[in-house]
Protein backbone atom coordinates (compact mmCIF):
# COMPACT_ATOMS: atom_id res chain seq x y z
CA UNK A 1 0.00 0.00 0.00
CA UNK A 2 1.23 3.51 -0.81
CA UNK A 3 0.03 6.97 0.15
CA UNK A 4 -2.59 8.25 -2.28
CA UNK A 5 -0.77 11.58 -2.55
CA UNK A 6 1.86 9.70 -4.56
CA UNK A 7 -0.63 9.41 -7.42
CA UNK A 8 -1.82 13.04 -7.19
CA UNK A 9 1.40 15.04 -7.01
CA UNK A 10 4.77 15.14 -8.76
CA UNK A 11 7.56 14.19 -6.35
CA UNK A 12 10.47 14.58 -8.77
CA UNK A 13 11.27 18.18 -7.83
CA UNK A 14 12.71 19.42 -4.58
CA UNK A 15 9.70 20.94 -2.85
CA UNK A 16 11.27 21.69 0.53
CA UNK A 17 14.97 22.38 0.98
CA UNK A 18 14.31 23.07 4.66
CA UNK A 19 11.84 21.77 7.21
CA UNK A 20 9.23 24.36 8.11
CA UNK A 21 8.18 22.63 11.33
CA UNK A 22 9.84 24.07 14.43
CA UNK A 23 12.54 21.60 15.47
CA UNK A 24 12.56 22.78 19.08
CA UNK A 25 8.83 22.06 19.30
CA UNK A 26 9.36 18.63 17.73
CA UNK A 27 12.08 17.64 20.19
CA UNK A 28 10.12 18.83 23.23
CA UNK A 29 7.08 16.91 22.01
CA UNK A 30 9.01 13.69 21.42
CA UNK A 31 10.83 13.88 24.80
CA UNK A 32 13.54 11.56 23.48
CA UNK A 33 15.80 9.35 25.55
CA UNK A 34 19.18 7.99 24.34
CA UNK A 35 18.92 4.66 22.54
CA UNK A 36 15.52 5.33 20.94
CA UNK A 37 14.45 3.94 17.58
CA UNK A 38 12.79 6.69 15.56
CA UNK A 39 10.85 7.06 12.33
CA UNK A 40 11.06 10.39 10.53
CA UNK A 41 9.65 11.92 7.37
CA UNK A 42 12.70 13.20 5.49
CA UNK A 43 11.22 16.38 3.96
CA UNK A 44 13.95 19.07 3.95
CA UNK A 45 16.22 16.90 6.09
CA UNK A 46 17.11 19.21 8.96
CA UNK A 47 14.56 17.82 11.44
CA UNK A 48 15.69 14.28 10.72
CA UNK A 49 19.31 15.36 11.25
CA UNK A 50 18.32 17.01 14.53
CA UNK A 51 17.03 13.68 15.84
CA UNK A 52 20.59 12.33 15.66
CA UNK A 53 21.66 14.74 18.41
CA UNK A 54 19.58 12.70 20.90
CA UNK A 55 21.95 9.72 20.50
CA UNK A 56 19.33 7.32 19.09
CA UNK A 57 19.79 3.65 18.32
CA UNK A 58 18.38 4.17 14.84
CA UNK A 59 16.62 6.84 12.79
CA UNK A 60 14.65 5.58 9.80
CA UNK A 61 14.00 8.39 7.30
CA UNK A 62 11.23 7.90 4.75
CA UNK A 63 10.04 9.96 1.82
CA UNK A 64 8.19 9.35 -1.43
CA UNK A 65 10.49 11.82 -3.17
CA UNK A 66 14.03 10.98 -4.29
CA UNK A 67 14.65 14.75 -4.37
CA UNK A 68 13.89 15.12 -0.67
CA UNK A 69 16.11 12.15 0.13
CA UNK A 70 18.89 13.71 -1.96
CA UNK A 71 18.55 16.85 0.15
CA UNK A 72 18.83 14.83 3.36
CA UNK A 73 21.74 12.82 1.99
CA UNK A 74 23.67 15.97 1.08
CA UNK A 75 23.20 17.25 4.63
CA UNK A 76 24.31 13.86 5.99
CA UNK A 77 27.50 13.76 3.92
CA UNK A 78 28.31 17.43 4.53
CA UNK A 79 28.10 16.86 8.28
CA UNK A 80 30.68 14.10 7.94
CA UNK A 81 33.06 15.58 5.36
CA UNK A 82 33.06 19.28 6.23
CA UNK A 83 33.71 21.31 9.33
CA UNK A 84 31.00 23.51 10.79
CA UNK A 85 31.72 26.76 8.90
CA UNK A 86 32.06 24.82 5.64
CA UNK A 87 28.70 23.11 6.26
CA UNK A 88 27.05 26.51 6.59
CA UNK A 89 28.72 27.66 3.38
CA UNK A 90 27.76 24.67 1.25
CA UNK A 91 24.17 24.60 2.39
CA UNK A 92 23.71 28.32 1.75
CA UNK A 93 23.36 29.49 5.33
CA UNK A 94 26.42 31.74 5.04
CA UNK A 95 27.95 33.52 2.05
CA UNK A 96 30.56 31.58 0.07
CA UNK A 97 32.44 31.68 -3.23
CA UNK A 98 33.65 28.07 -2.96
CA UNK A 99 30.47 26.00 -2.85
CA UNK A 100 31.40 23.97 -5.92
CA UNK A 101 34.72 23.04 -4.31
CA UNK A 102 32.94 22.01 -1.11
CA UNK A 103 30.42 19.99 -3.12
CA UNK A 104 33.27 18.18 -4.91
CA UNK A 105 34.59 17.11 -1.51
CA UNK A 106 31.19 15.65 -0.65
CA UNK A 107 30.24 14.21 -4.04
CA UNK A 108 32.25 10.92 -3.89
CA UNK A 109 30.45 10.01 -0.66
CA UNK A 110 26.95 10.49 -2.08
CA UNK A 111 24.93 7.65 -3.56
CA UNK A 112 24.78 7.55 -7.36
CA UNK A 113 21.17 8.73 -7.22
CA UNK A 114 22.06 11.77 -5.12
CA UNK A 115 25.11 12.50 -7.31
CA UNK A 116 22.93 12.54 -10.41
CA UNK A 117 20.41 14.80 -8.70
CA UNK A 118 22.91 17.43 -7.52
CA UNK A 119 25.17 17.23 -10.60
CA UNK A 120 22.22 18.43 -12.67
CA UNK A 121 21.50 21.34 -10.32
CA UNK A 122 24.55 23.55 -10.52
CA UNK A 123 22.55 26.67 -9.74
CA UNK A 124 21.29 25.10 -6.51
CA UNK A 125 24.87 24.35 -5.48
CA UNK A 126 26.00 27.86 -6.41
CA UNK A 127 23.29 29.59 -4.38
CA UNK A 128 23.17 27.06 -1.53
CA UNK A 129 21.17 23.84 -1.38
CA UNK A 130 18.89 24.89 1.47
CA UNK A 131 17.66 27.83 -0.61
CA UNK A 132 16.72 25.75 -3.66
CA UNK A 133 13.34 24.20 -2.87
CA UNK A 134 10.14 25.29 -4.54
CA UNK A 135 8.72 26.52 -1.25
CA UNK A 136 11.89 28.47 -0.45
CA UNK A 137 11.78 30.15 -3.87
CA UNK A 138 8.18 31.09 -3.19
CA UNK A 139 9.05 32.64 0.17
CA UNK A 140 11.97 34.50 -1.38
CA UNK A 141 9.53 36.12 -3.79
CA UNK A 142 7.68 37.39 -0.75
CA UNK A 143 10.82 38.79 0.87
CA UNK A 144 12.27 40.35 -2.29
CA UNK A 145 9.20 41.42 -4.28
CA UNK A 146 6.25 41.80 -1.92
CA UNK A 147 7.66 43.04 1.38
CA UNK A 148 9.50 46.00 -0.23
CA UNK A 149 6.09 47.15 -1.51
CA UNK A 150 4.77 47.10 2.06
CA UNK A 151 7.56 48.43 4.27
CA UNK A 152 10.94 50.03 3.58
CA UNK A 153 14.10 48.15 4.53
CA UNK A 154 14.52 50.21 7.70
CA UNK A 155 11.12 49.11 9.05
CA UNK A 156 11.71 45.48 8.12
CA UNK A 157 14.95 45.48 10.06
CA UNK A 158 13.28 47.16 13.04
CA UNK A 159 10.91 44.21 13.25
CA UNK A 160 13.86 41.96 14.09
CA UNK A 161 15.13 44.04 17.00
CA UNK A 162 14.85 42.51 20.50
CA UNK A 163 11.81 43.93 22.29
CA UNK A 164 9.56 43.17 25.22
CA UNK A 165 6.16 41.69 24.52
CA UNK A 166 4.49 45.07 25.12
CA UNK A 167 6.94 46.80 22.76
CA UNK A 168 6.34 44.16 20.06
CA UNK A 169 2.60 44.67 20.30
CA UNK A 170 2.90 48.42 20.03
CA UNK A 171 5.24 48.14 17.04
CA UNK A 172 2.88 45.71 15.32
CA UNK A 173 -0.24 47.86 15.65
CA UNK A 174 1.42 51.27 15.21
CA UNK A 175 3.88 50.45 12.43
CA UNK A 176 3.60 47.00 10.88
CA UNK A 177 -0.11 46.26 10.53
CA UNK A 178 -0.96 48.54 7.62
CA UNK A 179 -3.78 48.08 5.16
CA UNK A 180 -1.21 47.27 2.46
CA UNK A 181 0.34 44.57 4.70
CA UNK A 182 -3.00 42.84 5.15
CA UNK A 183 -4.02 43.20 1.52
CA UNK A 184 -0.80 41.93 -0.11
CA UNK A 185 -0.32 39.21 2.51
CA UNK A 186 -3.77 37.80 1.79
CA UNK A 187 -3.15 37.82 -1.95
CA UNK A 188 0.30 36.23 -1.82
CA UNK A 189 -0.69 33.55 0.69
CA UNK A 190 -4.04 32.77 -0.89
CA UNK A 191 -4.84 29.23 -1.97
CA UNK A 192 -4.71 30.36 -5.62
CA UNK A 193 -1.18 31.84 -5.48
CA UNK A 194 0.28 29.32 -3.07
CA UNK A 195 -0.90 26.32 -5.11
CA UNK A 196 0.77 27.75 -8.21
CA UNK A 197 4.03 28.99 -6.75
CA UNK A 198 4.58 27.38 -3.35
CA UNK A 199 2.93 24.01 -2.87
CA UNK A 200 1.45 21.42 -5.23
CA UNK A 201 -2.28 21.95 -5.93
CA UNK A 202 -2.94 18.38 -4.70
CA UNK A 203 -1.66 19.40 -1.25
CA UNK A 204 -4.81 21.51 -0.88
CA UNK A 205 -7.30 18.74 -1.70
CA UNK A 206 -8.42 18.46 1.94
CA UNK A 207 -7.83 22.07 2.98
CA UNK A 208 -10.62 23.84 4.83
CA UNK A 209 -11.50 27.48 5.45
CA UNK A 210 -9.84 30.71 4.37
CA UNK A 211 -6.13 29.91 4.17
CA UNK A 212 -4.87 33.49 3.97
CA UNK A 213 -6.88 34.65 6.98
CA UNK A 214 -5.52 31.78 9.08
CA UNK A 215 -1.95 32.55 8.10
CA UNK A 216 -2.40 36.25 8.80
CA UNK A 217 -3.67 35.49 12.31
CA UNK A 218 -0.76 33.12 12.95
CA UNK A 219 1.75 35.67 11.66
CA UNK A 220 0.32 38.22 14.11
CA UNK A 221 0.87 35.71 16.90
CA UNK A 222 4.48 35.19 15.79
CA UNK A 223 5.21 38.90 15.61
CA UNK A 224 3.67 39.80 18.97
CA UNK A 225 3.67 36.78 21.27
CA UNK A 226 7.01 35.37 20.08
CA UNK A 227 10.34 37.14 19.69
CA UNK A 228 11.23 37.79 16.01
CA UNK A 229 14.87 38.40 16.97
CA UNK A 230 15.12 34.73 18.01
CA UNK A 231 12.96 33.21 15.28
CA UNK A 232 14.98 31.48 12.49
CA UNK A 233 11.90 30.77 10.35
CA UNK A 234 10.57 34.32 10.46
CA UNK A 235 14.02 35.74 9.77
CA UNK A 236 14.38 33.58 6.66
CA UNK A 237 10.98 34.75 5.39
CA UNK A 238 11.80 38.42 6.00
CA UNK A 239 15.40 38.35 4.79
CA UNK A 240 15.31 35.63 2.14
CA UNK A 241 18.21 33.92 3.91
CA UNK A 242 19.21 32.84 7.40
CA UNK A 243 19.94 35.61 9.86
CA UNK A 244 21.58 35.38 13.29
CA UNK A 245 19.04 32.86 14.57
CA UNK A 246 19.48 29.33 13.17
CA UNK A 247 17.28 26.23 13.31
CA UNK A 248 18.35 23.49 15.70
CA UNK A 249 20.31 21.27 13.29
CA UNK A 250 22.48 24.18 12.13
CA UNK A 251 23.40 25.64 15.53
CA UNK A 252 27.08 25.30 16.42
CA UNK A 253 26.44 23.47 19.70
CA UNK A 254 24.57 20.70 17.85
CA UNK A 255 27.12 20.04 15.11
CA UNK A 256 29.23 17.48 16.99
CA UNK A 257 26.31 15.62 18.66
CA UNK A 258 24.78 15.11 15.22
CA UNK A 259 28.11 14.16 13.64
CA UNK A 260 28.78 11.50 16.28
CA UNK A 261 25.57 9.65 15.38
CA UNK A 262 25.54 9.83 11.57
CA UNK A 263 25.83 6.05 11.24
CA UNK A 264 22.48 5.65 13.02
CA UNK A 265 20.57 7.06 10.01
CA UNK A 266 19.03 5.01 7.19
CA UNK A 267 17.15 6.38 4.17
CA UNK A 268 14.28 4.75 2.28
CA UNK A 269 12.23 5.97 -0.68
CA UNK A 270 8.95 4.51 0.53
CA UNK A 271 5.64 5.49 2.02
CA UNK A 272 5.08 4.85 5.71
CA UNK A 273 2.48 2.22 4.88
CA UNK A 274 4.83 0.30 2.60
CA UNK A 275 7.73 0.46 5.04
CA UNK A 276 5.67 -0.78 7.98
CA UNK A 277 4.24 -3.60 5.87
CA UNK A 278 7.77 -4.74 4.98
CA UNK A 279 9.05 -4.45 8.59
CA UNK A 280 6.16 -5.72 10.72
CA UNK A 281 8.33 -6.58 13.74
CA UNK A 282 10.15 -3.26 14.02
CA UNK A 283 9.00 -1.05 16.89
CA UNK A 284 9.57 2.70 17.24
CA UNK A 285 9.92 4.94 20.28
CA UNK A 286 8.98 8.14 18.45
CA UNK A 287 7.58 9.41 15.15
CA UNK A 288 8.34 12.70 13.37
CA UNK A 289 5.46 12.82 10.88
CA UNK A 290 5.77 16.38 9.55
CA UNK A 291 2.36 17.27 8.06
CA UNK A 292 1.74 14.06 6.08
CA UNK A 293 -1.88 13.69 7.19
CA UNK A 294 -2.63 17.00 5.50
CA UNK A 295 -2.50 15.19 2.16
CA UNK A 296 -4.43 12.04 3.08
CA UNK A 297 -8.09 11.23 2.80
CA UNK A 298 -9.84 10.71 6.15
CA UNK A 299 -9.94 6.94 5.59
CA UNK A 300 -6.23 6.70 4.78
CA UNK A 301 -5.43 8.94 7.72
CA UNK A 302 -7.26 6.55 10.03
CA UNK A 303 -5.57 3.48 8.53
CA UNK A 304 -2.08 5.02 8.68
CA UNK A 305 -2.60 6.18 12.25
CA UNK A 306 -3.59 2.64 13.24
CA UNK A 307 -0.47 1.21 11.60
CA UNK A 308 1.71 3.71 13.42
CA UNK A 309 0.08 2.92 16.75
CA UNK A 310 0.73 -0.79 16.13
CA UNK A 311 4.39 -0.01 15.34
CA UNK A 312 4.94 2.10 18.44
CA UNK A 313 6.33 0.97 21.77
CA UNK A 314 4.25 1.83 24.87
CA UNK A 315 4.76 5.52 25.54
CA UNK A 316 6.02 6.29 22.02
CA UNK A 317 4.93 9.70 20.79
CA UNK A 318 3.56 10.64 17.41
CA UNK A 319 4.12 14.29 16.50
CA UNK A 320 2.58 15.95 13.46
CA UNK A 321 1.30 19.30 12.25
CA UNK A 322 -1.98 20.33 10.64
CA UNK A 323 -1.92 23.29 8.28
CA UNK A 324 -5.30 23.63 6.62
CA UNK A 325 -6.96 20.21 7.05
CA UNK A 326 -8.62 19.27 10.32
CA UNK A 327 -8.01 15.68 11.37
CA UNK A 328 -9.94 14.04 14.19
CA UNK A 329 -8.58 10.87 15.68
CA UNK A 330 -10.82 7.88 14.84
CA UNK A 331 -12.86 6.73 17.89
CA UNK A 332 -11.68 3.15 17.40
CA UNK A 333 -8.14 4.26 18.29
CA UNK A 334 -9.13 5.72 21.66
CA UNK A 335 -7.64 2.71 23.47
CA UNK A 336 -4.43 2.85 21.38
CA UNK A 337 -3.51 6.52 21.33
CA UNK A 338 -3.76 9.11 24.07
CA UNK A 339 -3.82 12.74 22.87
CA UNK A 340 -1.50 14.98 24.90
CA UNK A 341 -3.78 17.96 24.39
CA UNK A 342 -2.32 20.34 26.97
CA UNK A 343 1.25 19.74 25.85
CA UNK A 344 0.26 20.18 22.19
CA UNK A 345 -1.52 23.47 22.90
CA UNK A 346 1.47 24.75 24.88
CA UNK A 347 3.86 23.83 22.08
CA UNK A 348 1.61 25.33 19.41
CA UNK A 349 1.70 28.63 21.29
CA UNK A 350 5.52 28.48 21.20
CA UNK A 351 5.78 27.30 17.57
CA UNK A 352 8.07 29.71 15.72
CA UNK A 353 7.22 28.18 12.33
CA UNK A 354 3.83 29.81 12.45
CA UNK A 355 2.19 28.36 9.31
CA UNK A 356 0.43 25.61 11.20
CA UNK A 357 -3.09 25.53 12.53
CA UNK A 358 -2.26 22.89 15.13
CA UNK A 359 0.49 20.73 16.60
CA UNK A 360 -0.68 17.23 17.47
CA UNK A 361 1.06 15.03 20.04
CA UNK A 362 -0.27 11.55 20.74
CA UNK A 363 1.15 8.80 22.93
CA UNK A 364 0.88 5.07 22.26
CA UNK A 365 -0.96 3.23 25.01
CA UNK A 366 0.27 -0.19 26.13
CA UNK A 367 -1.22 -3.05 24.14
CA UNK A 368 -0.22 -6.58 23.35
CA UNK A 369 3.43 -7.43 24.17
CA UNK A 370 6.01 -6.52 21.56
CA UNK A 371 7.69 -9.36 19.67
CA UNK A 372 11.03 -7.85 20.63
CA UNK A 373 12.39 -8.30 17.11
CA UNK A 374 14.07 -5.72 14.94
CA UNK A 375 14.36 -5.24 11.23
CA UNK A 376 17.57 -4.36 9.47
CA UNK A 377 18.26 -1.66 6.92
CA UNK A 378 21.23 -0.63 4.88
CA UNK A 379 23.14 2.32 6.29
CA UNK A 380 24.46 5.10 4.17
Amino acid sequence: MTSDIGTRADFSELRYAQCWEDTDVLLRALDLKPGATLLSIASGGDNTMALLASCPEQVVALDLSHAQLAMLELRWVAHRQLDYPQLLELTGVRESSRRFDLYERCRPHLSSTAQKFWDSRGEAIRTGATNSGRFERYLRLFSTRILPLIHPYRVRMQLLLPRSRAEREQFYWDVWDTRRWRWLFKIFFSRFVMSRLGRAPAFFDYAEGNIANRLLARSRHALIELDPSQNPYLQWILLGHHGPALPYALRPENFQPIRQNLDRLTLHQQSIEQYLEEHPALRFDGFNLSDIFEYMSPSQYADTLRRLADAGTPGARLVYWNVFATRKRPPELADRLMPLTELAAELHAQDQAFFYNAVVVEEVRPSKPSLGLSATATHL
